[in-house]
């Protein structure tokens, strides 16, 4: 007996998805965020890790904005080790840029200075370049 499978193995297949990048590029955090969180929710390992550091990334926006910067630090850091876990899959986005501006983002609070001088996290679709065709 066949089971279909009600779990999403390729969220960024989804029309939300597509949404949810939308909203986080326009620093609509919580509005990606509630959208990120249902496709987690949908979607089996290993995706569900990537979707995961990428709604933790909206959220330590979010304690920002609230001027709870210890949130913040402690969010972007669980998204980095989420984002970083080896055979996280990309889904389509270049993870590493979005890591390297979270952590800089997440360096700048552990000194004391200002996130802010330092872009908002962007997802952008991978480049696909020549060595990985």
């Amino acid at each position: 007996m066949i089971m279909s499978k009600t779990r999403s193995d390729c969220p960024s297949k989804d029309h939300r998805f597509t949404a949810g990048v939308r909203l986080f590029n326009m620093g609509k955090w919580y509005e990606a965020h509630d959208i990120f969180e249902d496709l987690w929710h949908e979607t089996l390992e290993p995706e569900r890790r990537s979707l995961q550091g990428i709604l933790q990334a909206a959220v330590a926006q979010l304690h920002l904005e609230s001027g709870n910067q210890r949130g913040a630090m402690i969010l972007y850091g669980e998204s980095l080790g989420r984002l970083r876990t080896p055979g996280a899959p990309d889904l389509g986005l270049d993870i590493e840029a979005l890591c390297s501006n979270v952590e800089r983002r997440l360096c700048a609070l552990q000194i004391g200075s200002n996130p802010d001088l330092h872009p908002h996290p962007q997802l952008t679709s991978k480049v696909i370049r020549s060595d990985e065709i």
